[in-house]
C-alpha cells in the first residue's frame, strides 16, 4: 500500500480558484500545492511506540511526534476548516497500521476485520470544526485499506461538562474526562466481535482521554488492540 493511489488534486475548478486563493501545503505551508511531496515522505516514516503519562492500557503509537508536518496539518485541519488534509492523513494513517501489522501488533486486515474508533471529541468542538476532523480521516484510511475489512464506528461520546483541556496536567485531564465517556449504541454493537479495535486520535498529550475511552469500552467487553495517533507530545 502506497500513496500511489491518491487522486489527483488540480481540477479547472481548483485552478481557478489558486488564481483568487492560492493554495498552500498543510504540512508545510509550500505555495501551489495542498500537500507536497515532501510532506508526503515525512508522514511515511514508521510509527513510533509513545509512553502517556497516564498509562491507557493499551499500546500507544504514533505517525511521529507533534513536530513539522504533523503538528502543522493538525492544527490546519482542525483550526482552520482544512477538511482536505483529511485524505493524505488518511493514507498516512493506513501505512501506519500496514506497518503495525507487519510488526505483528495487529491481524494483517486481510484476515481479521480492523475497526477504527475515533476518539471522542466535545459537542461544540465538532460543531465549530464543521463536523469530526478525526473521524474523517478515519473513513479517509478505510478508503485505501482491503475492501470491506475496515470500518469506522464512531463507539465512543463525552457527555456534558467536559472542558478544553489546553493546560491542564495530566491529573487534571484524568479528572476532567473521568465518568465523561460513554459508549453509543454502534459501539455496543461490536461486542463479541472477532475484530482488532483501534482507537484513532489527532493528538496523544497525556494519555487521559485515551485510557478513559478503552476503561469504559472494556467495561462492556471491548478489547481495544491499541491506540494510534497523528502525533504524539
Amino acid at each position: 500500500m502506497g500513496v500511489g493511489g491518491f487522486r489527483t488534486w488540480s481540477s479547472i475548478g481548483g485552478a481557478a480558484l489558486d488564481l483568487v486563493l492560492p493554495r498552500e501545503c498543510g504540512g508545510c505551508g509550500r505555495i501551489g500545492v495542498q500537500w507536497c511531496e515532501d510532506c508526503v515522505a515525512m508522514l511515511r516514516d514508521h510509527p513510533i511506540r509513545l509512553t502517556p503519562r497516564v498509562d491507557p492500557g493499551a499500546p500507544a503509537w504514533a505517525l511521529g511526534p507533534y513536530s513539522g508536518a504533523r503538528r502543522r496539518s493538525v492544527i490546519e485541519i482542525k483550526e482552520r476548516g482544512r477538511r482536505d488534509l483529511a485524505a493524505p492523513l488518511g493514507v498516512a494513517v493506513a501505512e501506519a497500521l500496514t506497518h503495525l501489522a507487519r510488526w505483528g501488533e495487529l491481524h494483517h486486515p486481510t484476515r481479521r476485520t480492523l475497526v477504527l474508533i475515533p476518539a471522542p471529541s466535545r459537542s461544540r468542538a465538532a460543531r465549530s470544526r464543521g463536523g469530526d476532523p478525526v473521524r474523517r480521516i478515519a473513513h479517509a484510511a478505510c478508503e485505501v485499506l482491503p475492501p470491506r475489512r475496515a470500518e469506522v464506528h464512531s463507539a465512543l461520546a463525552m457527555t456534558r461538562g467536559v472542558r478544553d483541556s489546553v493546560g491542564l496536567s495530566a491529573a487534571a485531564r484524568a479528572t476532567n474526562v473521568a465518568e465523561k465517556i460513554v459508549v453509543t449504541r454502534a459501539g455496543a454493537g461490536l461486542v463479541d466481535r472477532d475484530v482488532d479495535v483501534v482507537l484513532l486520535d489527532d493528538v496523544l498529550t497525556t494519555g487521559a482521554t485515551a485510557a478513559e475511552s478503552i476503561r469504559v469500552l472494556a467495561r462492556i467487553g471491548i478489547r481495544t488492540t491499541l491506540v494510534l495517533v497523528v502525533a504524539g507530545v
